[in-house]
């Protein structure tokens, strides 16, 4: 059997696909499988459909390079059920299997498929209540009056004299700044006139 490997992490600061892949070699060393490629999205998010390694994987996996996919667990594979149940089916229909390790899912059985269906609802169902979560806190921040998003750019009154009478595009050239953060500027420092 030759097989690939796939691993995923969310953010490349203090996480590594390393660890699963060790895992994964060390399964197919125990199954005495080959492993043909190892796959690996760094910083990516599993809730994405297209990542540069699966997709590189399911190209592969269309033209037979290897008989199946083994994955660390199900939610390194994608958290949207969805896309997974399609991913998977697409893999069975070419012929590929799907060997998850950690949950001990391997489709080429029906109690596999069942416990594929049940995890990856779960899987989303987490995903969705995290969602729930962080909107509720964004309601929250803004009921209290948090200004949410990037902090406003302060531009000293200084520096836009020197370039008093150009064009807006040209002034905001020379500040470094964008033309909109320029105009918004002026716009909330404009003298208000007196009726």
């Amino acid at each position: 059997m030759r097989a690939a490997l796939y691993a995923r992490v969310s953010t490349t600061q203090g996480q590594t696909c390393e660890n699963q892949l060790l895992e994964l070699r060390r399964y197919c060393d125990a199954r005495g499988w080959a492993v043909f490629r190892e796959y690996a999205d760094q910083g990516i998010s599993g809730s994405k459909d297209r990542r540069p390694a699966l997709d590189q994987l399911v190209s592969d996996a269309k033209r037979r390079r290897f008989d199946v996919v083994l994955a660390w667990r199900l939610d390194r594979v994608g958290r949207n059920l969805r896309h997974l149940v399609l991913l998977l089916e697409e893999l069975q229909a070419i012929g590929v299997g799907f060997v998850s390790l950690n949950e001990g899912i391997d489709l080429g059985t029906p109690a596999g498929r069942l416990q594929l269906h049940i995890l990856g609802a779960l899987a989303e169902f987490e995903r969705e209540r995290i969602r729930e979560r962080v909107l509720a806190g964004v309601a929250r921040a803004k009921a209290q009056g948090v200004r949410l998003g990037r902090p406003r750019r302060r531009i000293d009154p200084e520096r836009v004299a020197s370039v008093a009478g150009l064009p807006e595009r040209e002034a905001a050239r020379r500040l470094g700044i964008p033309r909109s953060t320029f105009q918004r500027w002026l716009a909330e420092n404009r003298p208000k006139s007196r009726l």
